[in-house]
């Protein structure tokens, strides 16, 4: 296409406060385990934190472990551990990397932080909203540390969120606060449970501005930084830390913006990324796309951890509403609108569909949305095959060729 040039992506300063933020939070879950309290819970990272933290436990969500699996490419050796005990290559990578990182020993965390493992649970809480890969996962360690599990068991295909599916998934909340009492041998203060809910919902605003200011020409953030930025949203909302932290990163977008500072040089093509990130391709993606004046800034995976329906009024509830209208659950005609939407909020010129192998339920593509979309739209699309975590499951000449021709249509179009 064209030729070699140095790629300039501008580095937010504030993505320092958001490394330290997860340093700090693996060290607290660190010394927790080896001093026996607090009481360490494992959730889903769509789970019900709010909960587990009004009831006293520190919370350590999986998934973070697995995507550093996945970006320090550790994950494609483990997966074939997980497979050899009876875990088909074909489900959810972050499952078997995990699992396979267990058996083995090994962690991300030991180079990271000098950790040497994950923690131990006291117990284990999951959320169905993401995939029934999570029960499956839970449940093995909850064996292997012989702890209890308990979940939430929640609607695919949602349309219309009904008060029906809402009296369902807030009961279900409901029922886990006794067997979680019993683990955290303490009762559940709903005033300290409200004002956790109205940490929530904070964090999850401030995060829900700091991607909508991707909306500016030129974007002052890119997609994959927000794969890297989304951390204490996972992992920490709830806290005062997690708010404290987003209002830093809010400031420095709202001064890009005012300056028109972009993170690239030289914004020519806005993308929209539907699915989940690769991984082990987070670097290289993001300079392939920065190094064709393209920046992929937006997407349906950040977006995840925003929690609108959060009320501290009415915990239980717009809890129940606020894991329900998760992106991952709705109905394919909920799921354009709010695509549709999203290219227009964000002004995008294209959309890249990434067919994630071992991740159906967070892929798009495979029932004709995408053309559906572009007939609707008139917004061009590609769809690029890869996987969340396996390696082997992506071609990084294809993507590369494929990217770049994409590229060639969008300036045709122009």
């Amino acid at each position: 296409m064209s030729e070699e040039k140095k790629v300039v992506i501008k580095r937010l300063k504030s993505a320092q406060t958001m490394g330290q933020f997860m340093v700090d939070y693996y060290r607290e879950l660190d010394q927790a385990a080896k001093a026996g309290k607090p009481k360490i819970a494992w959730c889903t990272s769509v789970g019900p934190a709010e909960i587990l933290r009004a009831l006293g436990f520190l919370i350590y969500f999986p998934e973070t472990h697995s995507a550093m699996l996945g970006t320090s490419r550790m994950a494609t050796e483990l997966i074939p551990v997980a497979n050899a005990i009876g875990y088909s290559p074909d489900i959810c990578s972050y499952l078997t990397a995990d699992i396979g990182a267990f058996c083995k020993g090994v962690s991300p965390l030991q180079k990271a932080f000098k950790i040497d493992s994950v923690p131990k649970p006291d117990v284990l809480v999951y959320n169905t909203n993401q995939c029934r890969d999570v029960q499956d996962w839970f449940t093995w360690y909850s064996e292997k540390f012989n702890v209890p599990v308990v979940g939430i068991h929640t609607y695919r295909g949602v349309g219309e969120v009904t008060d029906a599916h809402l009296d369902s998934i807030s009961k279900q909340f409901e029922n886990l606060v006794a067997p979680l009492e019993d683990v955290a041998d303490r009762k559940l203060d709903m005033d300290e449970f409200k004002q956790i809910v109205a940490l929530s919902r904070e964090c999850s605003d401030l995060w829900d501005q700091c991607l909508a200011k991707a909306a500016a020409m030129p974007s002052p953030l890119t997609f994959f930084d927000g794969c890297t930025l989304m951390g204490p949203a996972v992992v920490g909302r709830g806290t005062q830390k997690a708010i404290d932290a987003y209002k830093i990163l809010l400031g420095e977008l709202e001064e890009r913006v005012g300056s028109h500072d972009g993170a690239l040089e030289d914004e020519q093509f806005r993308i929209y990324w539907d699915g989940m990130p690769v991984w082990g391709r987070l670097g290289v993606h993001s300079k392939m796309f920065a190094g064709l004046n393209a920046n992929v800034i937006a997407s349906t995976y950040c977006s995840s951890w925003i929690f609108s329906a959060l009320d501290p009024n009415d915990p239980f509830t717009s809890m129940a509403r606020a894991y329900t209208e998760l992106f991952i659950v709705r109905s394919d005609d909920y799921k354009e609108e709010y695509i549709r939407n999203k290219l227009d909020f964000f002004k995008c010129d294209g959309i890249i569909y990434h067919n994630a192998k071992t991740c159906p339920n967070n892929t798009n593509c495979l029932y004709g949305m995408p053309q559906r979309l572009e007939q609707d739209t008139g917004i061009p699309s590609l769809i690029i095959d890869g996987d969340l975590n396996d390696l082997r499951l992506l071609s990084d000449e294809q993507t590369k060729t494929n990217v770049e021709a994409f590229i060639e249509q969008l300036e045709e179009r122009k």
